[in-house]
């Protein structure tokens, strides 16, 4: 399998959840609102022998022109957007799933990102999207993913997709949040979501009060690293700033 991160730069979010950007080199995280955490916002591309996977779609930010930036992401590494087979979603926060759609301003309307992609997510997150709604959830364009044949809302607690992709819903970080296992050819890619979502919080006890159960992320992410060395995972970091990927 080839991994390729997307990143989108560095952030910081605060308790109003706007995402804002941060220079690593000239801002000053002291400057920002008390309380701000910076994070990288990290999709991945994951090239398998029958797919190509996106995981997770970014804050649906464009370019200067135009260009949404996980599309020109992708086209730096040689991907076009059509040539996307499937996307996995660990949930529906915005950040996460903000480049769902491109919208297009001129004429007006808006299209799924990834046209001949089908996308997965569980069926669970969206009903509670629905409840939650903002700030945490953006949900102006989920009416629209109800209704459309690309989506595929998965509705067990666990399963497989292909035979090769395995999902399982965690809860932890958001209630219905649900977690990747890419498996081919001896190899194992984990993508932990917001539950896993940098390599520190991997190596130390760490309970997050943004999470909804952060005891529970502790305890998976011991889980998970713990599993990882043993099996040799290749882990997925969506907010790491240093490491999105890490082979043991």
């Amino acid at each position: 399998m080839k991994i390729i991160p997307l990143s989108e730069g560095a952030f910081t979010v605060d308790a109003t959840k706007k995402f804002v950007p941060f220079n690593k080199i000239e801002d000053d995280l002291q400057q920002r609102a008390r309380g701000s955490l910076l994070v990288e916002i990290q999709p991945f591309a994951v090239i398998t022998a029958n797919d190509i996977i996106v995981i997770d779609t970014g804050l649906g930010f464009n370019m200067p022109d135009g260009t949404l930036q996980i599309h020109q992401n992708l086209l730096n590494n040689g991907i076009g957007p059509l040539e996307v087979t499937k996307v996995l979603m660990s949930h529906l926060h915005k950040d996460h799933a903000g480049g769902l759609y491109k919208h297009d301003d001129m004429l007006k309307q808006k299209f799924l990102s990834f046209p001949n992609a089908t996308y997965y997510m569980h069926k669970d997150e969206m009903d509670f999207a629905f409840k939650k709604g903002a700030p945490s959830y953006d949900i102006a364009d989920f009416t629209d993913l109800q209704n459309s044949d690309q989506v595929v809302f998965l509705e067990e607690s666990q399963g497989k997709i292909d035979g090769y992709i395995r999902y399982e819903v965690t809860g932890a970080h958001s209630p219905c949040h649900q977690v990747f296992w890419i498996e081919e050819e001896g190899q194992t890619v984990f993508f932990g979501g917001d539950v896993a979502p940098q390599l520190q919080q991997m190596k130390n006890k760490f309970i997050a009060k943004y999470d909804f159960d952060g005891r529970k992320c502790m305890e998976l992410r011991q889980q998970w690293w713990e599993r990882g060395e043993r099996e040799k995972w290749t882990f997925l970091f969506y907010h790491d700033i240093k490491t999105p990927v890490f082979e043991f």
